[in-house]
């Protein structure tokens, strides 16, 4: 469809119905029609600005021009003019180019939201020898393109955290440097068509509510009220979030690097990065088209090209990260002009936004049939607007014209095509990469890099300055993927699946239907033909359940509910079945490592990292955690001594990136010292139950009692015909059994038998929901959901597992003296629901806001159904604040004791008691819910 005509711009409705016919004449010719354009205006601003040619103007170059805020920031600051290459935009000769520098301490590569942000922020927290380079322009790149709205409404904590941050960012930019950001606060309406949405909505707004950003869940008449072209018939409700805003995305870059101009930073343009230089795993010096510089840290913020740059190095880094192309429509404004401070409008379930415009609307969407583009080659100094394509966007148009039927009139000034880079699962990139010390990275925003690009920037910022950022930024990690995502194809249908995750519905625990059966254990298919239903961690397929015969398969994988769910009786059948009698649970994708030494070294070592004792007995298994400087959970995990010298090491599966730089990081460059990843040489089965013992003495001919096998023990033996099997008295649920950890090469082997011998004793297949259940019931905290790098053992209950007595010195040692004798600010607590229908009432699933006396203390951490105490059980931090002053107080013991609480589910309240860890043991004997005694607290 040619929408450019110099005579007449076309109206939506025009637009939407060619549309509509090229795509019915397309699909019973097989091939598209001619199109037949106008002749397109390019004035010189668009030449100089580098936008595509076939783009009708229409006589408002200058409004889009805007709109892209194609600031000549030369005027903005003078420093500019000394530090910026030679070439203007027009490529014409300004002046002569200054000189690279030699060396500097600090070089980013980029120069959009991202890193005019982390230049920024390292120059407020006094770090000045900074250079910022950029392949083109600044603010040239996506950036140019971004749609300005700054939304706070976000469903993971530290994005919203980024998203609040950079609002009151761009709030106060404008008045720091002089430079106009367009900032406006509109305020934005989230619109609900189903009662499914409503309740995401609403989970969002209790978040958002508690974290101190006003927010309200408002009906379909207060919509109309707020924005008078919303069309409110299909709406069930809406989210009200007034703070939210809209900015020039391009100024805001541009004043963000003025003033890190003004504070030291260099800047130059035109001046291309080819490749990092590393030497002994470090940054050393960065390779350019003007010469070389070196430096001890690079930081990669180049959106797209982030990819291939990292690959381009000496040392690859990957950075998993695939663009599409995004479209919004620009159109003419209204005859009567909407108002600069109307709220923008996100409708998700049309998968739509709209924002004020000049008077008009910009709306753009996210389609379910996404175009993945750029699969390689920096091809661009900078971002053009790419091929209009009116077919590919008429479904949003469609959406659009059903939420504001009025615009059916409206002029269409230009679609705008332009790439954004998405990642494997919708969360951005930062942190410093595993393989290349110095070498960091802020990329992959997923159409929100004006909302998280102060933020981010602040975050990274504080990484490289204090070795660590302000918040738990961990969901976000570079290190929370593998090479095993970095795969092009991989990532080109991975994001074909993310980009319209962006407004779909996602309910607790939904999965990725992309990039499946990435690794997987050897019984895979053995248990996949018993019912297995899977899930995906660290690309490993790991089981929820298995389905037992005669059940629905695709009615109960398409189960989707925020209320109990159809697999709840099969989970509870398996739970049964893990405390009368015994389960097998496939745990393969834990992570293991080995680390052996020939003398001492790996003893002297591991001692320093690991905050317990591992001078043990050979064959004794410490549960410990590594550390940090502060005191924070960097891993949870369980480390066997197997002789003198070598010890094997059990860590949760996302680890596995992670904890290898830990380690490599931190243990000392001795070559009498080892370190093994050998994940993959051992298939790991968790028997759990109290015949599981039963099931272990008769294949191996060996007395598995407490008394002969007790707790926390680890040995090599014989299972079945197979030898080697490390078996250890561990389940990490508390209820009684073992792990086997055996080689691939004998791992269906074992698995046939150990289900051949325990069918007498009524052995089935659990999955990890079963798990779930019962390491949350007995008060476990796990490694990525409770604890984290701000969480301490003193916090939460593990002082039993420091060696603080030993007088041995190790990482978070001073820390948590600290805390020993001052007390700690947060406490690991367990609640149980005590007024909730599990049948009619919404799960708590996590996140969700705790109460104490009326008060918001904290958050859940996580949450599941108990089978034994037939509750809700959730796990979560609590903190105390002085009511008056709002400081930070300790968290006693009775301070946790005598309060009444109360746990927000998207908006409702439920009574929960409070019980702090450690605690007897609330399964002595089995006991009706109503006949439980929940008060009272006693150490073991």
């Amino acid at each position: 469809m040619g929408v450019a005509n110099t005579n007449h711009a076309p109206l939506l409705y025009e637009a939407l119905r060619l549309a509509a016919m090229r795509r019915a004449e397309r699909l019973s010719r097989c091939r598209p029609p001619a199109v037949k354009r106008g002749r397109s205006v390019r004035p010189p601003a668009a030449r100089r600005s580098g936008v595509c040619s076939r783009r009708c103007w229409h006589g408002a170059a200058g409004m889009f021009l805007r709109l892209l805020a194609d600031v000549r920031w030369r005027g903005a600051d003078p420093k500019w003019r000394s530090v910026a290459c030679c070439r203007g935009a027009s490529g014409t000769a300004e002046s002569q180019p200054v000189p690279l520098p030699a060396q500097a301490q600090v070089v980013i590569c980029g120069g959009g939201i991202t890193g005019t942000s982390v230049a920024y922020h390292l120059a407020k927290l006094g770090w000045k020898d900074v250079v910022l380079l950029e392949q083109g322009r600044l603010a040239a790149g996506t950036t140019r393109f971004c749609a300005g709205i700054v939304s706070t409404a976000r469903p993971v904590s530290i994005e919203l955290k980024m998203a609040d941050y950079s609002n009151k960012l761009y709030q106060q930019l404008e008045q720091e440097t002089g430079v106009q950001t367009g900032y406006v606060k509109t305020g934005s309406v989230s619109l609900a068509q189903t009662q499914d949405r409503l309740i995401s909505l609403k989970r969002i707004a209790s978040s958002l509510n508690v974290s101190g950003i006003p927010c309200e869940i408002i009906s379909p008449k207060q919509v109309a009220q707020l924005h008078p072209l919303i069309n409110i018939h299909d709406l069930v409700g809406a989210m009200y979030v007034p703070e939210d805003a809209l900015v020039l995305s391009a100024n805001v870059s541009l004043a963000l690097a003025t003033a890190a101009s003004r504070n030291g930073v260099q800047i130059h343009e035109r001046t291309s990065v080819s490749h990092v230089s590393v030497q002994k795993g470090r940054v050393t010096g960065v390779e350019t088209d003007r010469g070389h510089i070196k430096c001890q840290y690079f930081v990669n913020c180049a959106g797209q090209w982030a990819y291939e740059l990292g690959h381009s190095g000496e040392e690859p880094v990957n950075i998993p990260l695939h663009a599409c192309e995004h479209f919004y429509l620009l159109t003419h404004p209204l005859k009567e002009p909407l108002a600069s401070n109307v709220p923008t409008v996100v409708d998700p379930d049309g998968r739509i936004y709209i924002r004020n415009w000049q008077g008009g609307i910009l709306s753009g969407g996210f389609e379910k049939n996404p175009k993945p583009l750029f699969t390689e080659g920096r091809n661009q100094l900078e971002i053009h607007n790419l091929q209009e394509d009116w077919d590919h966007f008429e479904p949003l148009l469609s959406s659009l014209l059903r939420r504001m039927p009025n615009l059916e009139a409206l002029q269409i000034m230009q679609l705008v095509n332009c790439p954004e880079s998405f990642t494997p699962d919708m969360r951005c990139i930062m942190g410093e990469s595993p393989t290349v010390r110095g070498y960091f990275v802020l990329a992959g925003m997923n159409s929100a890099g004006i909302s998280y690009g102060g933020g981010a920037g602040k975050y990274l910022a504080e990484w490289m300055v204090n070795g660590y950022p302000s918040e738990n930024v961990w969901p976000l990690d570079l290190k929370r993927f593998g090479t095993l995502q970095s795969s092009r194809t991989f990532l080109r249908h991975r994001v074909m699946e993310v980009m319209p995750l962006m407004c779909d519905l996602k309910v607790p625990r939904w999965d990725f239907q992309t990039g499946r059966q990435l690794r997987t254990s050897p019984l895979y298919d053995r248990l996949d033909a018993q019912g297995a239903r899977w899930m995906e961690k660290h690309g490993f397929e790991r089981v929820k359940y298995f389905v037992p015969p005669g059940k629905d398969l695709l009615d109960l994988d398409q189960s989707k509910t925020f209320y109990k769910p159809d697999w709840f009786d099969i989970v509870g059948s398996e739970v049964k079945c893990c405390k009368e009698a015994v389960c097998v649970i496939d745990m393969s994708s834990f992570t293991k490592f080995e680390i052996s030494s020939t003398g001492d070294q790996a003893l002297q070592s591991l001692q320093y990292l690991f905050s317990n004792d591992l001078d043990v007995p050979v064959g004794h298994v410490v549960h410990t955690g590594m550390l940090n400087e502060n005191g924070g959970y960097e891993n949870d995990c369980s480390i066997a001594r197997l002789s003198k010298r070598s010890f094997f090491m059990i860590s949760p599966t996302d680890q596995q990136v992670h904890c290898w730089a830990w380690l490599k990081n931190h243990l000392p460059e001795d070559s009498n010292l080892t370190i093994e990843d050998v994940t993959w040489k051992y298939t790991a089965l968790n028997l759990i139950g109290p015949r599981a013992v039963d099931v272990l003495s008769e294949l191996s001919y060996a007395p598995m009692t407490p008394e002969h096998f007790p707790s926390f023990f680890c040995k090599e033996m014989s299972v079945g015909y197979a030898n080697g099997i490390r078996v250890m008295s561990i389940t990490h649920t508390g209820e009684p059994g073992f792990m086997l950890y055996i080689p691939i090469e004998y791992a269906l082997h074992v698995y046939n038998e150990v289900m051949n011998m325990g069918q007498k004793y009524g052995i089935r297949n659990a999955g990890y929901y079963a798990l779930r259940s019962l390491r949350i019931e007995k008060f476990f905290a796990f490694w990525g959901q409770d604890l984290d790098a701000f969480t301490t053992p003193m916090e939460c209950g593990r002082e039993f597992q420091v060696k603080l007595e030993k007088g041995m010195d190790f990482i978070g040692q001073e820390a948590l003296l600290e805390q020993k004798q001052n007390g700690v600010y947060k406490r690991f607590t367990m609640f149980i629901l005590e007024d909730h229908d599990t049948d009619m009432d919404l799960w708590p699933w996590w996140g969700e806001p705790i109460f104490r006396n009326g008060r918001y203390v904290g958050k859940t951490t996580s949450s599941a159904y108990s089978y034994t105490l037939e509750r809700h059980v959730c796990l979560g931090f609590v903190q105390h604040f002085d009511e008056k002053t709002g400081e930070e107080l300790v968290v006693t013991t009775d301070f946790i004791n005598q309060g009444e609480y109360e746990i927000d589910i998207a908006g409702q309240r439920f009574q929960a008691k409070a019980k702090l860890y450690p605690f007897s043991s609330l399964f002595a004997q089995r006991r009706r819910k109503d006949e439980v005694e929940l008060s009272g607290y006693q150490r073991e």
